[in-house]
């Protein structure tokens, strides 16, 4: 697979097509945006240490999202909302939220690559390549934006909602989060739709 997003990305720069870069972060957890980037990095201008959000520290992530905003040629940060999250899915939410992220550039781009096995609506011709937030920097650099955006997010929310420990677990069904949910019951973020969450609410 690291052979074929090579190959990709080089047809692309040999070509000179603009491309970007598009990943997401929050698929999994129980409340809050799904949050999805895209990214157009500057061939000229390389950042040192990219790749999967997952892979790296908060404070190694928090550097780099700094870096990239700085130093990428157009970047946009975009969601879907818990509402629509649970009105059309999480996985057309996810694509919703990528369509967003891609419409929402403001330089000319041709091609986007996508991390995973589909891609979003939109007018740009698309390449899903799957772990490409490991194996193409583009990719990984909207992996960083989106999984930053996010987390900062959730601290606020934790304010804003205090006792669920948003700030910790950032909404994924840890166990103490779950016991949250059973002592306080949902808030307005907890997605309806989410098993942990429709289970009380029938109750």
């Amino acid at each position: 697979m690291t052979d074929v997003a090579t190959a990709i990305e080089q047809q692309l720069l040999l070509n000179a097509v603009p491309y970007c870069g598009v990943d997401e972060a929050g698929a999994g957890p129980l409340c809050g945006d799904v949050v999805a980037a895209a990214v157009i990095l500057d061939p000229a201008n390389p950042i040192a240490g990219l790749t999967d959000s997952k892979k790296l520290s908060e404070k190694k992530r928090e550097q780099l999202f700094e870096e990239i905003c700085a130093k990428a040629l157009d970047f946009c940060i975009a969601r879907a909302t818990v509402e629509e999250i649970d009105r059309l899915n999480i996985l057309n939410a996810r694509m919703l939220a990528m369509s967003r992220a891609i419409d929402g550039l403001t330089l000319p781009c041709q091609h986007a690559l996508i991390d995973g096995n589909k891609t979003p609506e939109t007018l740009l011709e698309c390449t899903a390549i799957i772990k490409g937030d490991s194996l193409v920097a583009a990719i990984s650099a909207a992996s960083i934006l989106a999984k930053v955006q996010r987390d900062r997010e959730m601290l606020v929310l934790d304010a804003q909602y205090p006792g669920y420990g948003f700030a910790k677990h950032k909404g994924y069904g840890t166990a103490a989060h779950l016991e949250a949910l059973q002592q306080l019951g949902p808030c307005p973020i907890h997605r309806r739709s989410y098993a942990p969450v429709k289970a009380l609410l029938s109750d």
